[in-house]
């Protein structure tokens, strides 16, 4: 087998390997996800500020902060899926 068939091979398992790994940490980082929204929700006192001429909670921020980042998490998992899928 050539240098390079062995690297190419190699690489693919490797990419097989990390697709395995993104599957298996998902379900555990949406539940820390879930659990810092509510740890902050339940932590961050009362309070409010304005956005765009609207009063909002303060405890929301963390909130949505940590809904973007289970999004991009979801959106990871969903690439690589469609990445191993080809």
């Amino acid at each position: 087998m050539s240098l390079k068939e062995n690297q190419s091979e190699s690489a693919s398992g490797s990419r097989k390997n990390s697709g395995d790994e993104l599957e298996r940490r998902y379900w555990p980082a949406m539940a820390a996800y879930a659990i810092l929204a509510l740890a902050a929700w339940f932590i961050v006192g009362e309070g409010k500020f304005s956005v765009g001429g609207r009063l909002v909670e303060i405890r929301l921020l963390p909130v949505v902060v940590m809904a973007l980042m289970a999004f991009r998490t979801w959106v990871a998992r969903s690439a690589d899926r469609i990445r191993r899928d080809r």
